[in-house]
C-alpha cells in the first residue's frame, strides 16, 4: 500500500473488485503543432461485472475524432514495480508508447520514445502531485502529473497515414477512484516558444467528510524551474468567465499566475468518464485551444514570462459554475 501512495504513476488497482476506475493520459503533439493526439488507457470495475471492462480512448484534435475502444478485463496486465501497463497488444509506460488497434472508426499503430522527462517535483511526505491527499484513503478521485514535458521520438500511423513526432512534446497524467469530480475544469499546455515551459492545471468539486471544498493542482515549469500553486500550499485562486471559456488567476504569495484560455467551439470532444457507475459521454475536451500565460513576481511586479502556447489541452466537466469565484 505505501508502495502505491510514494509511487503514484504505478497502478493501484490490484485488490480492487468494483467501484474503481483507473487511466492514463497520454497527451502526443507534433513537431509542427499542426496534430495533437491523446491517448488513454484505463480499466472500469463496476458495481454489476457486465459493465467491467479496461479500454482505450482515442482523441485527435485537428479532426475532432474519437475512439472508445472496449476490451475484456482479462486483456488489462500491468508491472507491480513500476509504471507499465498492456491492453492486449498495446504498451503504455513513461519509457514509451506502442500501440496497434484496428477499429471501423480508427486504425492507429506505431512507437513512440519519451525522453528528457520532467517530473513534478515531490518528498515521501508530500508524494507526487496531490501531496499528502494521497495518504487519506477515501478520496472521490486522486490525480497524478506522471511527465510535465518530455521530448517524442516515433511514428504513428493514423487511418494510413504516418505522423512524425520526431521533436514534438508529449505529456502525461492519470486519475484514479471511484469517480470524476462532479464539476471540473483542466488545463495543459507545453507548446510555447520557449521550450521549457509546461503549464498543467486541475480544479475540481471535491467531496471531503460531509462537506466540499474547491481543490486545484497547477504547476508551471520554465528554464529548469518549477512553480507550484496548489490548495495544499495555501494559494488563492479565482476563476472568471469568458464567453465559452475561462481565465485562471493564482496567486502563490511570491508569484501570481495568469491563464487565459481560448478553445474554437467545433473543436470540442465528448469522452467517457467514470459517474454513477458506469462509463458515460461526460467529458468536454478541446486538443485545440490556446492557452496564454503570464507570470509575474509580486515582489517587484516584474514579468517573468508572458506567452501564447497552442495545442493546449482543456477540459470542462460538470457544472462548471460550481467552481467559479
Amino acid at each position: 500500500m505505501l508502495k502505491k501512495i510514494v509511487h503514484p504513476d504505478i497502478f493501484h488497482g490490484e485488490n480492487k473488485k468494483r467501484n474503481f476506475f483507473e487511466g492514463w493520459y497520454f497527451k502526443l503533439v507534433d513537431k509542427e503543432r499542426k496534430n495533437a493526439y491523446a491517448l488513454i488507457p484505463g480499466i472500469f470495475l463496476g458495481e454489476r461485472k457486465d459493465y467491467s471492462h479496461s479500454f482505450i480512448q482515442i482523441l485527435h484534435g485537428k479532426e475532432s475524432l474519437y475512439l472508445y475502444k472496449k476490451y475484456n478485463i482479462e486483456d488489462f496486465k500491468w508491472h507491480r514495480d513500476k509504471f507499465v501497463i498492456n491492453i492486449k497488444d498495446n504498451i503504455f509506460s513513461l519509457s514509451g508508447i506502442k500501440v496497434d488497434i484496428k477499429d471501423s472508426a480508427i486504425s492507429l499503430n506505431g512507437k513512440v520514445i519519451f525522453n528528457n522527462i520532467i517530473k513534478w517535483p515531490d518528498t515521501i511526505m508530500n508524494p507526487g502531485s496531490m501531496g499528502f491527499y494521497n495518504y487519506i484513503p477515501f478520496m472521490q478521485c486522486y490525480s497524478q502529473v506522471s511527465s510535465l514535458n518530455m521530448d517524442l521520438n516515433g511514428y504513428l500511423e493514423v487511418n494510413g497515414e504516418v505522423i512524425d513526432f520526431n521533436g514534438g512534446k508529449g505529456y502525461v497524467e492519470k486519475n484514479w477512484g471511484k469517480a470524476f469530480p462532479y464539476s471540473w475544469v483542466w488545463v495543459q499546455c507545453n507548446n510555447f516558444k520557449n521550450k521549457t515551459v509546461s503549464v498543467t492545471c486541475s480544479i475540481g468539486e471535491v467531496p471531503f467528510l460531509l462537506s466540499k471544498f474547491r481543490g486545484f493542482l497547477i504547476g508551471l515549469t520554465l528554464n529548469n524551474k518549477f512553480y507550484k500553486f496548489t490548495t495544499m500550499n495555501r494559494s488563492k485562486l479565482n476563476i472568471s468567465k469568458k464567453g465559452e471559456d475561462i481565465c485562471i488567476k493564482v496567486n502563490n504569495g511570491t508569484n501570481t499566475l495568469i491563464i487565459d484560455i481560448e478553445s474554437p467551439k467545433d473543436k470540442f470532444i465528448l469522452c467517457n468518464g467514470p459517474r454513477d457507475n458506469k462509463m458515460i459521454p461526460l467529458v468536454k475536451e478541446n486538443l485545440n485551444s490556446k492557452v496564454k500565460i503570464q507570470l509575474k513576481c509580486n515582489i517587484d511586479n516584474k514579468i517573468l514570462y508572458y506567452d501564447e502556447g497552442v495545442c493546449g489541452g482543456v477540459e470542462y466537466g460538470g457544472k462548471i459554475i460550481n467552481i467559479l469565484e
